[in-house]
Formats: structure tokens, C-alpha cells, sequence
């Protein structure tokens, strides 16, 4: 499973970096067993949460007239993912990889491993099977919400359930199997911790590739080049969705220590969350400096986006550096969006939330710095492994875009996408005292 065994080693070396003896705690071994299953089950909650922070942050940053749109496929994915990580991706990721050439593991449901009753339990493995595949499960979810964000007011519905169904299915499980299945990146010293590039690259990728073949909302670029601003309909709700998933990120990076049966472990989780949320910080501040100095005002979605770039960069490392680098890992994240959103722009690459520079690009980021604190890991696997998985994803993603495009169609109509998702696709409005026709262009 995910960095299993990355845990007791690690942080035994690290210990004398952080001023902690490497003693572990004298423990039995059913009470390591029931702190690590807690630690899976509190950090899987903590991460299916991130869930209603992308549900909020998506539907701050879109217009009236798409936000039940967007709320649907937040919880249609999340749906989604779970059970088609039931069907066949955990095995897909996990399962006899080394075995199967260190690419994929068997196409196979999962089945759960242990019942209720206390004799049927095997302490021996260290956490309870079930807590670890709901943490696992969780994760696949947060590669789908970032797609949900980019594509957001011009795709159809179905077609994105039916992308989804493919990503979390086949796509993520594959690349995700090639580092924390044991697979061949992994035999190559690559290292990403909780998914820098597993999860967010993976997410990007696929949002990057979708966004190409879909095409830029109607009036969003003008003939001349020009950007035409398109604002979303509430930035106190973006910004509570940011909250949200800055809390979550708690059980996405600290419970991917997946052991809490331990001192070193303690100390271990108790680091990961102080750099964690750090990272977050540096990532607004330097948003926030970049925006006044490049635009003279200081731009909020900016500042939200450069805390969740700050979070996707620490992730691919969180335990290994001190707060201050920290900070500064989050910080080049957070000038990295602000970059990159005039970019995409200029590219007429239309991503409605910023999830490509967020995810992708910091995502990137991230996963390259993790030597810089990590003797153990070479600039060379990293590189390696960004290449990979990015070829990988973005090549599966756009044979399944090109599929759908040809076949049912993935875009609106222009007249459904004038009157919005929510009267197009779902008959209703989020907002139906302020009227549909307000928002249109």
C-alpha cells in the first residue's frame, strides 16, 4: 500500500534532524493497530471533506447559472470514484504490481479482509484493511474534483461522469501503481509522499488535455486576443471552500505517515501538519505580494489559489523540511500561479478555477523539490517520474476526450451554454430569485 514502508526507516533517519530520540513508544501491538487504523480513518474523513471544499470553491468562481451544475458533479464524482476504486482500482494499484512488470496490478474488485468479530482479526498487519483502502479511496476522488473546476460551464454532464468513471477507474490507479504500488518508478528511487504529481499532476493533466479539446467558454477571448474577465458569482464562498480544503490537507499529507503507533510517529504527523500549514501561508503571502507588484491590486482569487499551490507543493515532501523551507516551497508555489494564469490565458486555454497552475504546475514544482530537503531522492527519478506519469495521463485522458467528443459530445450547445448548466442540464437553478437571464453574456 501507499509508502507503507516508508514510515519507521525515514523517519529514524530523520529523527536526529528533528531532536527527537528514535525510541518507539513501548506499545502493544493491537494498540499500534487500532492508532494507525484511527490515524487512516480520521485523515480519510478529513480528506473526503476536501470534497465539499472543491464543491464550494467551484461554485464561487462560476456564475449563478452553473452552480447546481457544479454542486452535481462534485458529488456525482466523489460517488463515482469510490465505486469504481471498489471495482477495480484499488487492485489495479496495488495488487501483485511488482509481480505484473511494475506497471499495473490485477483487474479485480476489493474485497474487505476482516469481520467485526474481535477473533477473526489479525493485529499482525498493523491497521484494519478497510481503513486503509477508505484512505485510499478518498484520494482518487480529489484527481477527478480537479478536473471538475477547469471544464467547468461548458461541458455536459455525462460526458464528464463517463470521463470520471475512466480516470478514477483506469487512469489514476495505473500511473498511481508505477510509486505507491511498488511499481517500476518506485525501483527508481521516485518519491512522491501524499501525490504532489500522483494526485494533483495526475488531475491536471487530465483537466489540461480536456480544456484543450473543449474549447474556451463563449466570450471568454476576443478576436483581438484579448481577455474578457468572467466573474464567479461568490468569492465568500470560494474563499470558505479554500478554508475547507486547507483543513483537509491535515489528513491528506499527515495520515499519509500511515502509522501512529509510535513516539517517531507522533513527531512525524505533528511536522507534517506544522509544514503543511505553513506551506499554505507562504503560498498567500507571496500571491498576495505578486499581485499588488505585477497589477497594483491585490486580487483575492489569486491569494486563494496561492494557498492551495503552497499545499500542493509541500505535499510531494511534507516531512523532511524545517518550517522555514516550508514556507518558502509554498511561497515559489504561490508565484507560480500567478504566473501561470496570464499564461494559460495567453495560450486561450480557459480554466475556470485555476486548477491547472494550482495542481499542475505546483504540482510539478513540488515534486522537483523534494531533493533539495531529502538527500535520499535524485533531481534525476523526479524528473523522471514527472515525465512519465504526465505523458501517460495526458495521452490515456485525450484518447478518452477524443472518444467522447466524437461520439455523444462534450460540449454544450451554444444556446445551453448562454442559458447555464443548471437550466440546461438539470432543469433548476441554484439561485432562482435572481433569475437566469441576469448572468447571461
Amino acid at each position: 500500500m501507499k509508502k507503507l514502508l516508508r514510515g519507521t526507516g525515514l523517519f529514524l533517519v530523520t529523527s536526529a534532524f528533528m531532536g527527537v530520540s528514535a525510541a518507539h513508544a513501548e506499545v502493544s501491538e493491537e494498540t499500534a493497530y487500532i492508532l494507525n487504523t484511527l490515524l487512516f480513518l480520521i485523515g480519510g474523513f478529513l480528506v473526503m471533506w476536501m470534497a465539499a471544499g472543491f464543491c464550494m470553491l467551484e461554485s464561487g468562481l462560476v456564475r449563478t447559472k452553473n452552480v447546481a451544475t457544479i454542486c452535481l458533479k462534485n458529488i456525482g464524482l466523489y460517488a463515482i470514484a469510490g465505486i469504481m476504486y471498489y471495482l477495480m482500482g484499488y487492485n489495479l494499484m496495488y495488487m501483485d504490481v511488482a509481480e505484473a512488470t511494475g506497471f499495473m496490478g490485477t483487474f479485480a474488485m476489493w474485497g474487505p479482509g476482516e469481520t467485526a468479530a474481535a477473533e477473526a482479526i489479525d493485529v499482525s498487519g498493523g491497521y484494519s484493511s478497510a481503513s486503509d483502502w477508505f484512505f485510499q479511496m478518498v484520494f482518487v476522488a480529489t484527481a477527478a474534483s480537479i478536473v471538475s473546476g477547469t471544464l467547468a460551464e461548458r461541458i455536459k454532464l455525462f460526458p464528464f461522469f463517463i470521463f470520471v468513471v475512466v480516470l478514477t477507474g483506469v487512469i489514476y490507479p495505473i500511473q498511481g501503481s508505477w510509486e505507491w504500488g511498488a511499481g517500476w518508478l518506485d525501483g527508481k528511487g521516485f518519491s512522491d509522499f501524499a501525490g504532489s504529481t500522483l494526485v494533483h499532476s495526475t488531475g491536471g493533466w487530465a483537466a489540461l488535455t480536456g480544456a484543450i479539446l473543449l474549447g474556451a467558454r463563449k466570450g471568454k477571448y476576443a478576436a483581438d486576443g484579448s481577455v474578457r474577465p468572467i466573474p464567479g458569482s461568490s468569492l465568500p464562498l470560494a474563499t470558505l471552500g479554500t478554508f475547507i480544503l486547507w483543513l483537509g490537507w491535515f489528513g491528506f499529507n499527515g495520515a499519509s505517515q500511515l502509522a501512529l503507533g509510535s513516539a517517531i510517529d507522533a513527531v512525524a504527523v505533528s511536522q507534517i501538519f506544522a509544514n503543511t500549514n505553513m506551506a499554505a501561508a507562504g503560498g498567500v503571502v507571496a500571491a498576495i505580494l505578486m499581485t499588488k507588484l505585477l497589477y497594483k491590486k491585490v486580487d483575492l482569487t489569486m491569494a486563494l489559489n496561492g494557498a492551495l499551490a503552497g499545499l500542493v507543493s509541500i505535499t510531494a515532501e511534507p516531512l523532511t523540511p524545517t518550517i522555514g523551507s516550508a514556507i518558502i516551497i509554498g511561497a515559489i508555489g504561490g508565484i507560480l500561479v500567478v504566473l501561470a494564469v496570464p499564461l494559460l490565458d495567453k495560450l486561450k486555454i480557459d480554466d475556470v478555477v485555476g486548477a491547472i497552475p494550482v495542481h499542475l504546475v505546483a504540482g510539478i514544482w513540488g515534486t522537483l523539490a523534494v531533493p533539495i530537503t531529502n538527500s535520499d531522492v535524485t533531481f534525476g527519478a523526479q524528473i523522471t517520474g514527472v515525465v512519465a506519469i504526465g505523458a501517460f495521463v495526458s495521452i490515456a485522458s485525450a484518447v478518452v476526450w477524443l472518444v467522447l467528443k466524437y461520439t455523444l459530445g462534450i460540449r454544450m450547445s451554444e444556446e445551453d451554454e448562454d442559458r447555464g448548466g443548471d437550466l440546461a442540464e438539470l432543469g433548476l437553478e441554484a439561485y432562482p430569485e435572481f433569475g437566469h437571464g441576469s448572468q447571461k453574456l
